[in-house]
């Protein structure tokens, strides 16, 4: 019987570790017609812009153990070279609660260390697949950047974080629609395998 259990627990932890393909669609005409990207008074300034219904998609990638997640803003095996290419990262480490951020905006590149402090998420009790893995939903406004955020997260993955800045759930975050489709970011492959310095803390500069 103890047999049964170590090699149970065994064959679950290591179910916590890999790679996450994420694909990430930016509808344009919600990003610019949305209500709250853009206040009121700056809307009545700026000229009447029709927008074609479009996407631009782009791919990235999240590496995750159970006590950690990096986020990188690009895939290597990305087919479209897309104008979203990005070399930022995202890490979270969630036993010593901190993140570390490498971003680039405009030529520059930023580096962000802080506390992890957590979106106030309120759960829901909608449930969907997504990438093969039962999720269930949870929302929060983001007064900051004028946001809408749903995100789905996996109950078979007990682990915090999420693409992008996203984290804080009771589940790993596989999806996460901005402003009604805006942008949706959603899980399209998980590895399932050992990583080797794919998660490690990046050493200060």
């Amino acid at each position: 019987m103890v047999l049964i259990i170590l090699i149970s627990t065994h064959a679950f932890a290591q179910k916590l570790e890999g790679t996450i393909h994420f694909l990430n669609r930016v509808n344009n005409s919600r990003l610019w017609t949305a209500e709250d990207y853009q206040n009121k008074p700056s809307k009545e300034k700026s000229p009447v812009v029709t927008v074609q219904e479009s996407n631009e998609d782009y791919y990235s990638l999240l590496y995750y153990n159970s006590t950690q997640t990096r986020y990188v803003g690009w895939d290597e095996n990305d087919p479209e070279e897309s104008y979203r290419r990005t070399e930022s990262t995202m890490t979270r480490d969630f036993n010593k609660h901190t993140l570390h951020d490498i971003i680039e905006v405009l030529g520059k590149t930023y580096i962000i260390e802080d506390s992890l402090q957590s979106p106030r998420w309120i759960i829901m009790n909608d449930m969907k697949d997504i990438a093969g893995h039962i999720c269930m939903n949870a929302f929060y406004d983001d007064t900051l950047r004028h946001q809408n955020v749903i995100a789905w997260y996996a109950l078979d993955m007990p682990i915090s974080g999420g693409p992008e800045r996203f984290f804080g759930l009771p589940g790993l975050i596989l999806e996460i629609n901005i402003n009604a489709g805006a942008e949706v970011i959603t899980a399209d492959k998980i590895e399932v395998k050992k990583l080797t310095t794919e998660i490690d803390f990046p050493k200060k500069s």
